[in-house]
């Protein structure tokens, strides 16, 4: 059975780049085009990996995190944040509030997949 990731981010172009690589590593794709529908979509699909962005509509990625983590639920999913916010203090915020790891666009494919993987063990 493969691992289920969940992309949620509203940039279409991100969005179908990471969903080919995705399938190309052998993985089950979700996607989620805002911050509320992305947070619904953890809660009940539970995925195995979440990848977020930060800025997008109605919820934040940064306000998703939060929310992930303080739910008993879905607390330990692996989040990895992949936006275009890349300054220290951004990225230190994400892996203050939770996240597992923390990549900024542009972003590497080799590097994407391998960090996905890594979380995913």
């Amino acid at each position: 059975m493969s691992k289920r990731v969940l992309i949620v981010d509203d940039e279409p172009n991100i969005v179908i780049s990471l969903e080919f690589l995705l399938k190309r590593a052998g993985l089950e794709v979700l996607i989620a085009r805002d911050g509320e529908a992305g947070l619904a979509e953890i809660q009940s699909a539970q995925p195995d990996l979440v990848i977020l962005d930060v800025m997008m509509p109605k919820l934040d990625g940064f306000a998703v995190l939060q929310r992930v983590r303080s739910d008993p639920a879905v607390k330990s999913t692996p989040v990895l944040m992949l936006t275009a916010r890349g300054r220290d203090a951004d990225q230190k915020k994400g892996l203050v509030l939770g996240a597992n790891a923390y990549l900024s666009k542009p972003f590497s494919t080799s590097e994407l997949i391998e960090t996905v993987q890594e979380l995913l063990r």
